[in-house]
């Protein structure tokens, strides 16, 4: 069985529905293979966030990310890479993720997409106002995150009442399952643009996130990657 059709077939699953936001007659989502010395993932790109999914698909067409490393990575929360200056790291004293890749992407966040565990987003650029929520160029996260009870996540809720009271968000009982089985970030709901989710290789993320790291959160065993496309 292709990729193409494991991934169609769990778009009927009801939990992958509730993760992904998606719907049976949606679009074939475009899927990237990522290959780590840790092990392989798949993501699956969302065409809700077409600006976001064309540029990173552009950067992966161009090998922009072969022989980066995850650069950070914070367990419980998030790993992160990007950084083609990573690729010559030798020195364990360069400091990573710094610089931008052409130009700065407008947010594109959707209530329906949140930071459950595997979610893929865009770092925020960091020369723009942090109102403006615009994306870096190249640099991603992964969550990993931790596991949110209900009544934890109407908190979440009620502060960004009270600091946007005209946003009216409410997670829906997916998201709020969705949380609290398998985990993430709710409080960067609202701030970063998601542009996939990751479908196979979860466990490659938990792989990652027990490497020992140093004093700027870089894993001591360097962790590299590769992505292409899948057809």
């Amino acid at each position: 069985m292709s990729v193409q059709m494991t991934f169609r077939n769990l778009l009927a699953l009801p939990v992958f529905l509730a993760l992904a936001g998606l719907r049976a007659q949606a679009p074939v989502r475009p899927l990237v293979e990522v290959n780590t010395t840790q092990g392989r993932m798949v993501w699956a790109l969302y065409n809700e966030t077409p600006l976001h999914r064309d540029n990173f698909l552009r950067l992966v067409q161009e090998h922009y990310y072969d022989s980066t490393l995850f650069h950070r990575v914070v367990p419980g929360a998030m790993l992160i890479g990007g950084d083609a200056t990573s690729k010559a790291a030798d020195d364990r004293h360069k400091v990573l993720g710094q610089g931008s890749v052409g130009t700065a992407l407008p947010p594109e966040i959707r209530p329906g997409i949140v930071h459950v565990k595997g979610a893929v987003g865009m770092l925020p650029d960091e020369t723009a106002p942090a109102a403006d929520k615009r994306s870096h160029g190249a640099f991603f996260y992964i969550v990993q995150g931790q596991d949110w009870a209900p009544g934890d996540l109407r908190l979440v809720e009620q502060k960004r009442a009270a600091i946007n009271p005209e946003e009216g968000f409410h997670y829906t009982p997916e998201q709020l399952r969705a949380y609290a089985t398998d985990g993430g970030s709710p409080k960067m709901d609202g701030n970063y643009t998601i542009f996939a989710q990751v479908i196979e290789g979860l466990d490659v993320i938990d792989r990652i996130a027990a490497l020992p790291c140093d004093g700027r959160d870089r894993p001591l065993t360097d962790v590299r990657l590769w992505m292409r496309e899948l057809k």
